[in-house]
């Protein structure tokens, strides 16, 4: 059976936001991370619990810039097996 859809879901892989092992391992709250960059505890916490579906590029410039890293430590793609 031929597919005519215009859309087709297909599976590209994941992207994974490592923003909760990054402020583990530098001993750094939510809450310090909220003054720290200017944004509310609620986004901040999406993003630690790697809830978000639309990544903000100034905020993760933010938590590059107060966390001293680089945009590779804090989101990791792990593409799909399907080819």
């Amino acid at each position: 059976m031929e597919d005519n859809s215009i859309y087709i879901l297909k599976n590209y892989g994941v992207t994974k936001i490592k923003l909760k092992e990054i402020l583990i391992e530098k001993g750094i709250s939510r809450n310090k991370l909220c003054s720290l960059v200017g944004a509310n505890f609620d986004l901040i916490n999406r993003y630690y619990n790697n809830s978000i579906s639309r990544v903000d590029l100034d905020i993760i410039s933010r938590f590059c810039y107060v966390l001293n890293c680089n945009i590779s430590d804090i989101l990791e793609y792990t593409p799909s097996n399907e080819k």
